[in-house]
């Protein structure tokens, strides 16, 4: 089974290609939509949905010749349904559908976050269930335990701002433009990371929920007292990262578990992936990251979680598609588990 995947959650808008039986991703492409939503300093969810309609078709061509194959020789069509902009979304959805619909194949909407924490699987080592996953993106951050696919328990997650909202969120403060994570971890590498004492937030706390929203109220007053913006970015991206440390250490000891595996767009961040790669050879355990390319949005995560749920018999109805804005990984059962 060849599956064509489509991802368009947010403002990427990214096919792939996977064969499952071979275990290969075939090709895939993301095109970023930052130039549109640039001026406005965040995502417009009409223009994001907008521009998916307008890039899919093409995009959609391109991956076709990139892979070597027509349009016969796929077997079925995954897609994103949620959770994400709903507008966004239904662009997806409605292409896919079309595309399937048109070739006579079986659909399947799949859970953008259930992308993210399989797209490990994707690399060339790949992690065994059960494991610990921390999923760091713009929109979500949670620990989740993993015991196999469609088997997730949420152990904690942030209780306001998500970690790579906190980044573009300070790192706008400093002007740094949209989005900005990426721009403030470049700017901390010429920064004092000790040069400001933020406090971590909610480690003093038993459970494992995170904050940020504090963090960036630091930051507000830090950028306001006229402290080097270099210096607050690395003090920043430091008093993240020891946060995170410390909230899985606790999770690790409180399910006993050895493997973890970071996923999500902040999963990028060299500095972070560094800090746990230390933190799971000293306690003689493995951290698992999908690869730089596949740690933001992408279709290749949605081509693997839909082979996956495909292979087991799960179909949407031939006629329409649904999409949630919200849908949590604990709603999800395992493949094949619902008819």
């Amino acid at each position: 089974m060849r599956v064509l995947a489509v991802e368009s959650s947010c403002d990427e808008t990214a096919v792939a290609v996977y064969d499952g039986p071979r275990g290969e991703l075939l090709a895939h492409r993301v095109h970023s939509q930052t130039e549109v939503h640039a001026a406005y300093g965040g995502v417009v969810p009409e223009l994001a949905a907008r521009d998916h309609m307008r890039r899919l078709p093409l995009l959609t061509r391109q991956i076709m010749m990139d892979a070597g194959l027509g349009f016969e020789a796929l077997g079925a069509v995954a897609y994103t349904s949620g959770p994400g902009l709903a507008g966004a979304l239904m662009a997806g959805a409605a292409f896919a559908k079309g595309v399937a619909a048109s070739r006579g194949l079986p659909a399947l909407g799949v859970n953008h976050l259930e992308g993210h924490i399989l797209a490990p699987l994707l690399g060339d080592d790949p992690p065994a269930f059960p494991f610990l996953a921390l999923l760091v993106s713009g929109g979500h951050s949670q620990l989740i335990e993993v015991q196999g696919v469609g088997r997730y328990r949420l152990l904690g997650e942030s209780i306001d701002d998500a970690i790579g909202e906190a980044f573009d969120k300070s790192a706008k403060l400093m002007g740094l433009g949209y989005p900005g994570g990426a721009a403030l971890s470049q700017l901390a590498k010429q920064g004092d990371a000790e040069a400001i004492r933020f406090t971590r937030p909610m480690i003093n706390r038993p459970g494992l929920d995170l904050s940020f929203s504090g963090l960036k109220t630091a930051v507000v007053n830090a950028v306001a007292s006229g402290a080097s913006h270099a210096d607050v970015a690395a003090s920043f991206e430091k008093t993240v990262i020891d946060t995170l440390v410390i909230k899985l250490g606790r999770a690790l000891d409180q399910t006993g578990l050895d493997r973890l595996v970071v996923a999500g767009g902040v999963a990028a961040n060299r500095p972070l992936r560094a800090r746990l790669h230390a933190m799971m050879i000293e306690r003689g355990g493995a951290v698992h990251f999908p690869e730089i390319e596949l740690c933001t949005d992408n279709a290749a995560m949605i081509a693997l979680a839909g082979f996956l749920r495909l292979q087991a018999g799960e179909r949407d109805p031939a006629a329409g598609f649904c999409v949630r804005a919200r849908w949590p990984l604990n709603a999800l059962t395992p493949p094949g588990a619902v008819g």
